[in-house]
C-alpha cells in the first residue's frame, strides 16, 4: 500500500526519452542552479514524498510560532522513532505502544506518517499552513477563535508534543478527517475514497498535502506541453497543460482545472473550476489555488501555495513546505485487488436490517 504505479501515462511518458538533465551539485537555495531537462525545463521528474510529522494546521498550543525548538523536535521524532522500534520488536513487546492502540486497525509497517518534522530551508516547523496562527483564516464575517492561554511558550510547545505523545493524535491534527461516508445501501452511496475512485485527504490537492497515514508519495513527469503528477494515493493522476487558458465552461474535473508556466526554476500552476466535493477549507465555487514548485537543491522541491476566494477572504493565504526523493518507485495502488470492505459492509449492513426486522429483533 506504500507504493503505487504508472498506469495511463504512456501518451505523456512516451516521448521523455530525451528529457534527462544533466544533474548539478547541491548547495543552499540562493546559490543552486536547477539542472534543465530535454526540453530546458527546470528539471523535476522523479520520484518525491511529502510524508512528514509536521501537520497541516498548528495545534493551539504553538500559538504564533513558526518554528519548533530544537528540544520539541527531539521529543516529537524520538517518540515517533520509539514507537517503530515497539512495532519492529517481536509480538509479545510490541504491544507496549509500538502498533496501533485500536484493535483491529493498521500496525505501523502499514502506515507512513513520517519520521520526520517538516523543515523549509533548515527551519522545523509547527505547521505546512504560514498564516500567523497556522490555521485557515476564518470566511468573511466569522471571528477568529482566540489562542489558549500561554500559548506560543516553550512549555506550551514542550506539552503539546507531549500530548501528542504518542503522535498518533497529533499527525492526524489538520490532516485527516475521515467521518461516515453515507449510507449502506449501494456501493454508489458510499464515499469515492472508500470506492477506490480516487483518494481520501488531499494527497493530490490542490493544495498538496500529506494525509498522515499512507501513500504519501508521487512520480513528476514533464512533457513540453504538460505536467503530470502520479499521486501515491489511489493512483490519481493530476494532468497539469503547459501555457494554456482555463476553460470557459463551468465542467468541474477531478482535482480542478490546471494550468501551467514556467518562471525561471520554479513551475507556477493555477487550478480553478473545483468540484463541490473537492472544496478546500469549505470552498469551492470561485476558489482558486496557485502553486509553486522551485528546485532549490539535489534533493529538495520547495513547494508554495496560494489560496484565494474573493467570496470568502479578503486577502490570500497559504503556506508551504519541501519535497524529498523517494527511496524506491512507485507500484501500482491496487485498490480493489483482494479488497473485500465494500461486499462486508453491505453484507453486514443487511444483516443488520434483518435482524432488527425479525419478531424477537435479532435475538
Amino acid at each position: 500500500m506504500r507504493r503505487s504505479t504508472i498506469c495511463g501515462l504512456a501518451a505523456l511518458t512516451c516521448g521523455l526519452a530525451m528529457a534527462v538533465g544533466a544533474q548539478a551539485a547541491d548547495g543552499q537555495a540562493g546559490d543552486y542552479h536547477a539542472p534543465r531537462n530535454g526540453y530546458g525545463q527546470p528539471d523535476f521528474g522523479g520520484s518525491w514524498t511529502n510524508t512528514t510529522l509536521t501537520p497541516q494546521m498548528r495545534p493551539a498550543l504553538y500559538g504564533t510560532r513558526r518554528a519548533q525548538t530544537p528540544e520539541e523536535v527531539r521529543l516529537l521524532e524520538g517518540a515517533v522513532a520509539a514507537k517503530d522500534a515497539a512495532s519492529a520488536a517481536p509480538v509479545n513487546t510490541a504491544s507496549a505502544g509500538g502498533a496501533s492502540d485500536n484493535v483491529g486497525a493498521y500496525d505501523r509497517a502499514w502506515i507512513d506518517q513520517g519520521a520526520k518534522v517538516m523543515r523549509v530551508n533548515g527551519e522545523p516547523r509547527t505547521s505546512l499552513l504560514t498564516t500567523a496562527d497556522g490555521q485557515p483564516p476564518p470566511h468573511r464575517g466569522e471571528a477568529a477563535k482566540p489562542l489558549p492561554a500561554g500559548a506560543g511558550s516553550v512549555e506550551a510547545g514542550r506539552a503539546a508534543v507531549k500530548q501528542a505523545g504518542e503522535f498518533d493524535q497529533f499527525a492526524a491534527q489538520g490532516n485527516v478527517a475521515i467521518g461516515r461516508m453515507g449510507s449502506f445501501d449501494n456501493p454508489e452511496s458510499r464515499g469515492v475514497g472508500e470506492r477506490c475512485i480516487i483518494g481520501f485527504g488531499r494527497n493530490a490537492g490542490p493544495p498538496m498535502f500529506p494525509n498522515g497515514w499512507y501513500n504519501n508519495n508521487y512520480l513528476i513527469v514533464q512533457g513540453k506541453d504538460e505536467v503530470g503528477i502520479v499521486v501515491e494515493m489511489n493512483h490519481d493522476v493530476r494532468h497539469i497543460r503547459l501555457n494554456a487558458s482555463h476553460r470557459t465552461d463551468d465542467v468541474r474535473p477531478w482535482f480542478g482545472d490546471s494550468i501551467g508556466r514556467y518562471e525561471g526554476d520554479t513551475l507556477v500552476v493555477e487550478t480553478d473550476h473545483f468540484p463541490q466535493t473537492q472544496a478546500y477549507a469549505g470552498v469551492w465555487k470561485d476558489l482558486k489555488v496557485t502553486e509553486r514548485f522551485t528546485r532549490v537543491g539535489k534533493d529538495r522541491v520547495l513547494y508554495r501555495f496560494t489560496v484565494e476566494a474573493p467570496s470568502t477572504w479578503d486577502k490570500p493565504w497559504g503556506g508551504e513546505y519541501e519535497f524529498a526523493p523517494l527511496k524506491g518507485q512507485l507500484y501500482e495502488y491496487a485498490c480493489h485487488e483482494g479488497n473485500h470492505a465494500l461486499p462486508g459492509i453491505l453484507s453486514g449492513a443487511r444483516a443488520e436490517e434483518r435482524a432488527a426486522a425479525s419478531p424477537a429483533g435479532g435475538k
